[in-house]
């Protein structure tokens, strides 16, 4: 063997340059924390910087822009909170440099510990000037003390096992789910993929939970709708947590496969689940803490629960929407709503309107057409239509070559303005590759956008949960001609045979589905749990004044009112957060207001 040394490849050099100036960063950050150096501290970031704290330091989601905001925001919790020991965790993805928001950054994964807690973070790094932070997260992942109890943590069974003549695992499930001597101490109204997980989570962490659901079955949220639907983006980024999909699953999931494994995740992750169980009302009692519940089984039978905390789940919108639509009382033919529209089997040979003209109202007429009914899609407002695959894929290529767990931690690094540009970079990518498909609907009179800003589908995400089509073929058919396209404002009124136009003509129809989408979740709290409260929190949903999700993952100004939802990655994330506020309140480690 050679006496000379070989010298590392140019790869592992780079690597190791990256790792040292992490490191120099950190390093530098910790002694500006520890010093209480506001000065020190700022210098560590670009002057138009941005941190973003998911509980770590702040016990909220709490963004921040500015090097002397950030500096100040850090030195105001550090006496209280003493974050410390930032060092690159190991195990995870490498410090890397890599384009993000248009700007050459050096990204690297971060652990660090506190008072009270351990946490990951993300530090971006700019490469041009890596002594400055162009991005910072900061996020909790456990609680000292009272670690989920998962892996060498898991428990060891022997409150059942073997425990011969007295109950076992099966009994004290059923018993469990009674709630016939004990009260939840987190009840959760929704049982959809915001709901378990969340359940999932508070149930490793030895938090006291039930979730209730209108409907039947487990995983009838997704197994009641429409015959046809199915995911539109990769089975991959849609594990629940701790439980991820077989590895041979499809890489869009039909709703009901995914109904069936909620119903298995439920079952798994020893979830306390009541179906056919609905919340009435509910009315916080500050003096005592607690919630008074009235949920109401389909026999009838009801009950009230005592929860300390009271979990919105339900999908982030209420009843369908249905708009009152000039004349629409004297169509003759069938109305119905998405929501409640199944198949087109009945249909073959009748002619049907659909009035909107997004994903769920495009599904529904393509499902129309392929059983032989004739369609015309009814336009009210803009739409951006996108291809599921290459254009919509472009949101999630942070989650390319890594680990799920890592990529869910670098999209929670960015701040409303950093997502705004990334969206914008994004949908311009986007109307490139689907140009061709852009110009042949807006020659047929469809009225498409590329979002406020340019932002997108995905700030409609964020803004309404709607305004965009995720194409599954329904855009070549329109352009075909194989569906109608009408605008609304040519519309005079509806008529016992459909619609009359204004130039006199009647679009004839024998139905009328609605995809108007629902009401929003203000009204659902205001019917559920008063004016007073609804007012009191504000809209759910949307974006705040701070650039985070209105009420959204966070205590709202209702002590024990907590509201989650949104995709699916939103759910697995965010659960884990909400997850351990609310056990933090319960162990008395953040105070109740």
């Amino acid at each position: 063997m050679s006496a000379v040394t070989e010298q590392p490849a140019v790869e592992d050099r780079v690597v190791t340059s990256e790792r040292a100036l992490v490191e120099r960063w950190l390093a530098r950050f910790d002694g500006a924390l520890q010093g209480a150096s506001r000065e020190s501290l700022a210098a560590l970031f670009a002057p138009e910087g941005h941190w973003r704290d998911l509980l770590a330091l702040t016990w909220s989601i709490t963004p921040m822009q500015g090097a002397g905001a950030i500096a100040a925001a850090m030195l105001a919790q550090q006496s209280a909170v003493r974050a410390r020991g930032f060092v690159i965790a190991e195990g995870r993805t490498p410090p890397r440099r890599i384009p993000r928001a248009g700007i050459e950054v050096i990204e690297a994964i971060i652990r660090f510990e506190t008072q009270l807690g351990r946490g990951l973070g993300v530090v971006r790094l700019l490469a041009g000037e890596p002594t400055q932070a162009f991005q910072l997260m900061t996020g909790l992942c456990e609680l000292k003390g009272f670690e989920e109890k998962i892996g060498k943590r898991r428990p060891t069974g022997a409150a059942y096992s073997r425990n011969f003549g007295g109950m076992n695992w099966k009994d004290q499930r059923l018993a469990s789910q009674a709630y016939s001597d004990r009260e939840p101490a987190v009840l959760i109204v929704g049982g959809g993929q915001a709901g378990l997980s969340l359940a999932a989570t508070l149930g490793r962490l030895d938090v006291d939970t039930l979730v209730v659901d209108r409907l039947p079955r487990v995983g009838d949220c997704w197994r009641t709708r429409y015959h046809s639907l199915a995911l539109h983006n990769s089975t991959e980024l849609n594990h629940l947590p701790y439980m991820p999909f077989p590895p041979s699953w499809p890489t869009y999931l039909p709703k009901d496969m995914l109904a069936d494994w909620f119903e298995t995740y439920a079952w798994a992750m020893e979830i306390n689940f009541w179906t056919g169980t609905e919340l009435v009302h509910a009315r916080h009692d500050a003096a005592a803490g607690k919630w008074h519940a009235l949920v109401r089984k389909t026999d009838g039978t009801e009950r009230t629960l005592h929860p300390t905390h009271l979990v919105f789940a339900n999908g982030l919108v209420g009843s369908a929407r249905r708009p009152d639509l000039p004349g629409l009382r004297d169509f003759e033919g069938a109305v119905v709503h998405t929501a409640e529209f199944t198949n087109g089997i009945d249909w073959r040979g009748k002619k049907a309107l659909i009035i909107g003209t997004g994903t769920s109202a495009h599904d529904v007429a393509q499902d129309l057409h392929a059983h032989g009914c004739k369609v015309t899609l009814v336009q009210r407002g803009e739409t951006m239509v996108l291809s599921i695959d290459p254009s919509a894929k472009l949101t999630y290529g942070v989650y390319e070559g890594i680990p799920l767990e890592d990529g869910d931690l670098l999209v929670s690094t960015n701040t409303l303005p950093v997502v705004r540009k990334i969206m914008q970079m994004i949908t311009a990518r986007m109307v490139e590759l689907d140009r061709k498909t852009i110009e042949g609907l807006i020659a047929c009179g469809f009225k498409w956008t590329m979002g406020e800003d340019g932002t997108g589908h995905n700030m409609m995400i964020r803004k309404r949960y709607g305004g965009y089509y995720l194409d599954a073929g329904g855009a070549e058919l329109i352009i075909k001609g194989d569906i109608g396209l009408l605008q609304f404002e040519r519309i005079e009124r509806f008529v016992a045979a459909g619609a009359l136009l204004k130039d006199g003509s009647i679009e004839r129809a024998d139905l009328i589905v609605l995809a108007t989408g629902f009401v929003p979740q203000a009204e659902v709290v205001a019917q559920m749990l008063g004016e007073t409260v609804a007012n009191k929190i504000g809209p759910v949903w949307g974006i705040g004044a701070d650039g985070e999700m209105n009420n959204m993952w966070k205590r709202t100004a209702q002590e024990g009112l907590w509201f989650v939802g949104g995709s699916f990655s939103n759910c697995r994330t965010y659960s884990r957060y909400v997850a351990l506020q609310i056990k933090a309140i319960e162990e008395g480690l953040l105070a109740r207001r």
